[in-house]
């Protein structure tokens, strides 16, 4: 089927519902039209003789009415579904707050303070990646600790992304952690979080690595039992350390981010409680 997704800013936000809708169906298969910074009713134009061209769902979120209103009476002319995914919810901002939408595009993306902070969570990051700057890791807000290929440096992008200050240090076989880790307040300090994963899936994931980086693949790199007393040994030095622990095996990056965000909030909360 076709699917067309219109947005008046980057489209991230009709992206992801999409994908979040489609999820739910087996076997539909959509071939998704990106159609993206529509705000003027001459773009509009061209989104619908592609949708005419190509007759399938329309998802939208466009703010402003008048465009809004034009797609929705050329879908209806089209005899196609057009579904304006933010309309129940501004609805019901509106109601409740009892104040009007001012229906400006792309709000969310402004060149605002927060948009900065996390553009320094994500340099925070980049800098703070693979045990990097251990010297300067209390201004973290969590840090990562596991073994090689268990999604650190990925998770770690992910919450910069939403301004979290992430930091990240491999568990290495017989090369000690940086004595810094350990002189952190363990109240008011960063919250260190042990990431690990199945062993049958470390070795897949290892071994296309290597397969990528053209190596040599006869290495107790990629050897399953060597692997599995490297996930035990982790697994053991986070359990000393009181340190809580995420299998990450069939997570995704947003699930695992999902899930040291929901960590670091009950941290505040305690504390607040306190």
């Amino acid at each position: 089927m076709h699917l067309h997704l219109v947005s008046d800013a980057t489209g991230e936000t009709i992206h992801s519902v999409a994908r979040a809708c489609f999820a739910q169906f087996e076997g539909v298969e959509a071939e998704e039209h990106n159609w993206t910074l529509i705000r003027t009713t001459v773009q509009l134009e061209k989104v619908l003789k592609s949708i005419a061209d190509n007759p399938g769902v329309v998802m939208c979120t466009i703010v402003n009415e008048s465009l809004r209103r034009t797609l929705h009476d050329g879908c209806w002319r089209l005899q196609v579904p057009c579904i304006p995914v933010l309309d129940p919810v501004l609805a019901a901002l509106t109601n409740y707050l009892g104040l009007p939408s001012r229906g400006l595009p792309g709000r969310q993306h402004e060149l605002d303070a927060e948009y900065f902070h996390r553009i320094d969570a994500m340099t925070f990051a980049l800098n703070h990646d693979d045990g990097q700057m251990t010297w300067d890791m209390d201004g973290a807000d969590v840090i990562l600790v596991g073994v090689s290929r268990s999604s650190k440096t990925p998770t770690c992008m992910y919450l910069a992304n939403r301004g979290i200050n992430a930091a990240n240090i491999p568990i290495v076989p017989d090369v000690p952690l940086p004595a810094e880790l350990f002189a952190l307040d363990r109240k008011k300090g960063p919250l260190v979080v042990g990431l690990t994963k199945e062993v049958e899936s470390l070795v897949q994931i290892r071994r296309n690595r290597l397969h990528l980086l053209a190596e040599n693949h006869e290495t107790d790199y990629i050897d399953p039992e060597v692997v599995r007393q490297e996930v035990t040994m982790a697994r053991r030095f986070c359990t000393d350390n009181n340190w809580p622990v995420i299998d990450v095996t069939r997570r995704s990056i947003e699930e695992s981010a999902a899930a040291i965000m929901q960590l670091l909030a009950d941290r505040r909360n305690d504390a607040q409680r306190a």
